[in-house]
């Protein structure tokens, strides 16, 4: 994804921050306070990381240990004031900041054919599985990579309420997303706490809340 940010400046000739707003946030109204800069006047949640037995507020540089899948250990970097400064470069995986009503607003335009933003035969890629029986990893069972996230393959082994087809994602410093097209259900959910807003419990229990179960 970072790759593609710099492709997608090439080919389009502008910044990435520059084609996201004029290609996403503009078409779909304006997004006032989602982008890959936070001015110095707009207020941010506090950032914490999990930690035990409590989260911990993370300081200017953190580093979070994470067990790889083969058994290895590596290191999660956080900076959470690149944000606020806007000589940051815009990744084109990560460093955005926003509202859940944008998000909301994307991933609706996208779960209802794509309009204003893509053709329906566009928008129904996302959730369609693009890998094949390439599998995601243990932690991922069920699920496959698309085109705009983890597509939901087989709900019983992901263990999940969500429809076959279904696109989810989320981001370390503490947010997830899913779409279900089938139940005509978007979902977003923004913490503040790097890796326990992304997956786990918390996510996994406020989607079971929404389909009842």
């Amino acid at each position: 994804l970072d790759v593609m940010g710099g492709v997608l400046e090439q080919a389009g000739n502008a910044s990435l921050p520059d084609l996201v707003q004029r290609h996403i946030g503009d078409r779909l109204g304006g997004w006032a306070q989602t982008g890959f800069h936070a001015p110095a006047d707009m207020v941010l949640a506090t950032f914490y990381a999990d930690g035990r037995p409590a989260p911990v507020r993370m300081p200017a540089d953190y580093r979070l240990s994470r067990l790889l899948p083969g058994g290895g250990v590596s290191d999660i970097h956080f900076v959470p004031d690149r944000v606020r400064n806007p000589a940051s470069y815009p990744s084109g995986g990560a460093g955005m900041v926003g509202t859940a009503e944008d998000i909301l607003t994307f991933l609706e335009a996208v779960r209802r054919d794509g309009g204003p933003l893509l053709s329906p035969q566009s928008a129904r890629r996302f959730g369609a599985n693009a890998v094949g029986d390439v599998a995601m990893g243990p932690l991922n069972r069920g699920r496959r990579f698309g085109f705009g996230g983890a597509v939901v393959v087989d709900p019983v082994q992901a263990r999940t309420p969500l429809s076959p087809g279904s696109f989810t994602w989320g981001g370390v410093y503490g947010h997830q997303w899913t779409v279900d097209r089938a139940r005509g259900i978007s979902i977003v959910m923004l913490s503040n706490t790097a890796l326990a807003g992304m997956a786990g419990a918390y996510p996994d229990a406020v989607v079971r809340a929404v389909y009842g179960v």
